[in-house]
């Protein structure tokens, strides 16, 4: 039976608990109950989460688990002393130790996640890597594993997470299983970045959304206003200014942000090379692509491309 210390601290987002759920099912789909949970705080008693509900909790203890979870916030907050210290004594002594969402910050204040590759919610990714450059923040990720430390991207990358550490303890006809009861993918394909970019523009009309849409199956054909205007089935004079209106951009600079996105999957996901991954990504050649890595990343691309080659290995 292997003990799993959920954390909690007030503020936190209530769906990280949907972690819970694997762990049960895996309790219920295995040929025996393999995993014990226990909800954990501070003080102990009842925790309020973000959304005010409140759930009870057992208080910090000198217990041994074998997997911690730290959850997230809606937005990163620094953690209390005590949950610092909570997660610091338990990355010594647990076999794994991981993080659901924004909870990647905690681990990182802790120094859990100095010199290892992690992932967080892509809208704070940056700003982690910013903050604490001794990580290797790979904002595209569902979750990873490094080592014994596994860290999740938002919220109900959690389910992902925990159905990797079953198949991880159990097999993957047990997690096949659980997933299918929960009725999610076993393992989903692609990164944070199927999300990432859409979500942030957040049009709000129909017909910006078909352009964007049109925009991410087409990034390897001209993109130019006109084009997108036409897809959208307005004038190229509308378009543009109903575009930044509702996403706050111009269309150049969010075709450039699906691109970079793009051509940063290809990176991680396969060895192509450089000047291959700008054609197919819709730059017109391999100078420009370096540059709108620069804004956007802060890296050239032969340097996401040489941490992908060594993530892989």
């Amino acid at each position: 039976m292997k003990r799993i210390g959920l954390v909690i601290f007030p503020g936190f987002q209530i769906l990280d608990l949907a972690a819970i759920s694997v762990f049960e099912l895996a309790n219920m789909v295995g040929y025996s109950p393999s995993y014990e949970i226990e909800l954990l705080s501070e003080r102990g008693g009842p925790v309020a989460s973000s959304s005010g509900v409140p759930i009870e909790t057992k208080p910090f203890s000198a217990a041994k688990f074998d997997t911690v979870l730290v959850t997230g916030w809606m937005s990163p907050v620094p953690a209390s002393a005590g949950l610092l210290a909570f997660m610091s004594a338990a990355s010594k002594v647990s076999r794994r130790i991981a993080s659901i969402c924004t909870g990647a910050f905690v681990l990182a204040e802790a120094g859990i996640l100095d010199g290892r590759r992690a992932t967080t919610h892509w809208a704070f990714a940056r700003d982690m890597q910013a903050r604490f450059p001794k990580i290797k923040v790979q904002e595209d990720k569902i979750f990873i594993v490094d080592g014994s430390v596994w860290t999740s991207a938002g919220m109900t990358s959690c389910i992902d997470l925990c159905l990797a550490m079953v198949e991880d303890d159990l097999g993957a006809d047990i997690a096949r299983g659980i997933a299918r009861k929960m009725v999610v993918y076993h393992r989903r394909t692609g990164g944070q970045s199927q999300f990432s970019a859409l979500l942030e523009l957040q049009p709000k009309s129909d017909r910006i959304q078909d352009a964007l849409a049109f925009a991410k199956k087409n990034l390897k054909t001209d993109l130019s206003v006109e084009v997108l205007a036409e897809a959208a089935r307005l004038s190229p004079r509308q378009f543009s200014r109903a575009f930044r209106s509702e996403t706050g951009q111009s269309p150049a600079k969010a075709v450039e942000n699906l691109r970079v996105e793009a051509a940063r999957l290809m990176m991680e996901e396969a060895q192509h090379p450089v000047d291959v991954i700008a054609r197919e990504t819709g730059f017109s050649d391999p100078e420009r692509m370096r540059r709108a890595f620069l804004r956007a990343f802060g890296q050239p691309p032969q340097a996401i491309k040489r941490a992908a080659r060594r993530a892989a290995a």
